[in-house]
């Protein structure tokens, strides 16, 4: 027996050799192969809700164990260099994005030189060229030719017709904005801001940063960025994850701040026999009527969805539906302000009303026992709650494949001293 332990390194291997025979299998099964990303003709499995639960959780695995396996291997001074300059990828990213880059490139295989590109947008050539080679080498574009650009699977995802675009400007912009003054709320507090990053950058809050004159397109761009971020994470999983096909005829479902009701429109094309009831400002609701107006007019006819302008902090919601579906509203607001959201409304709710909260959910980075150092269960044992522990040698939470949830508290923090939760905070939230 050797005296060298290889043991977590053969382990991560063989997780990813068994997870690629998977994501084959599953794609054989659908008739074809695994695409490259040279690939621009969209897979059979580019919506997150209708992907075949082997796929996805070996395409987890692979995400999780290849970036565990370079980091056990990598020097870890490398490791740490090549994190902290992260940021220069986003940075890049909003350049392209603004400038269209991958519409210009759409129907170009052999592509353009940046040169060319350059003109069209207005952008410095010199700067435009870097900017590419270094996105291209992180595999969004692709290099063709020195100096020549085309798309491919990944920059296909910016073109402006595609609402993720919108949440990548966003999540480059205002998050990445907002990001470069985290250190210095934490450790120089000032009441001018609020310990915001976001406040101390712009030096106004979120959303009303979106109505100043600075950020009027920027909040524009907000909403399709919500109907991008859907499209990422799945916004098609309500219609599946509760039995809507035995409520009786006109159950009602109260979507509380739903924006343009993107998701519960979803629900109620799978199950027209429920009604719908969408509530969120004023503005949001005028933009919600014209967005059912052009995506689905026979709710409206039929009269399957009304419209109710409120702000949650100030108004009960509408009184005695069936369903309270609160959707991605918690992790946007600190622990008093959930707490008041949901006080209102619990006092809508009638007898055997139900509330929904679909929400990003944080796991520890360490593996737990469902009972606590006294022996008594904690809370999840108590709620039988059953969450997806990665097998070893894996992080139990997925590691880098699940990394985004952390991000995204990170974005919630520096935008709107917000925060994702653990199921044991929601727990005691509600």
């Amino acid at each position: 027996m050797s005296k060298f332990d290889n043991s977590h390194s053969t382990a991560l291997t063989a997780l990813i050799n068994q997870a690629v025979q998977d994501v084959i299998a599953e794609y054989a099964a659908a008739g074809q192969a695994v695409p490259s990303l040279d690939t621009l003709i969209p897979g059979p499995f580019t919506v997150p809700e209708d992907t075949p639960a082997r796929l996805a959780k070996a395409v987890q695995i692979i995400e999780a164990a290849c970036a565990q396996l370079s980091y056990t291997v990598t020097p870890p001074g490398s490791v740490m260099v090549n994190k902290s300059l992260e940021h220069e990828e986003p940075a890049c990213l909003l350049v392209v994005t603004e400038a269209k880059i991958a519409d210009h490139l759409v129907d170009k295989p052999e592509g353009i030189a940046a040169t060319e590109l350059a003109t069209r947008s207005g952008l410095p050539a010199h700067k435009l060229t870097r900017i590419l080679r270094l996105l291209a080498t992180k595999h969004c574009f692709k290099e063709v030719k020195p100096g020549v650009f085309a798309n491919n699977r990944l920059s296909m995802k910016l073109l402006s017709s595609d609402s993720v675009s919108s949440i990548v400007g966003l999540l480059t912009d205002e998050s990445l904005r907002a990001s470069a003054y985290l250190n210095d709320t934490l450790t120089d507090p000032s009441e001018m801001d609020g310990g915001i990053p976001f406040r101390r950058a712009t030096g106004y809050p979120f959303f009303d940063y979106h109505k100043s004159r600075l950020g009027k397109k920027k909040g524009e761009r907000f909403p399709r960025a919500m109907v991008g971020w859907g499209d990422v994470t799945g916004k098609g999983f309500l219609a599946k994850v509760y039995p809507w096909a035995s409520q009786a005829a006109d159950t009602t479902v109260c979507d509380i701040a739903g924006g343009n009701g993107h998701v519960t429109m979803g629900l109620l094309k799978a199950h027209p026999h429920l009604k719908l009831v969408l509530q969120d400002q004023p503005q949001v609701i005028e933009m919600a009527k014209e967005f059912w107006n052009t995506q689905h007019p026979t709710a409206i006819e039929k009269r399957r969805v009304e419209f109710e302008p409120f702000d949650f902090f100030k108004d009960t919601a509408v009184a005695g539906c069936d369903f309270y579906y609160i959707r991605s509203i918690l992790r946007d607001w600190p622990d008093e302000e959930s707490e008041l959201i949901l006080k209102n409304v619990r006092k809508a709710m009638k007898p055997g009303s139900r509330v929904i909260i679909h929400d990003t959910v944080l796991r520890e980075a360490v593996r737990r026992s469902t009972s606590s150092s006294n022996g008594q269960h904690t809370s999840l044992d108590a709620f039988k709650v059953h969450l997806d522990t990665a097998p070893e040698p894996l992080l139990p939470n997925y590691g880098v494949a699940r990394v985004r949830t952390y991000e995204l508290d990170m974005t919630m923090m520096n935008l709107l001293n917000a925060q994702a939760r653990t199921l044991d905070e929601f727990i005691v939230l509600w």
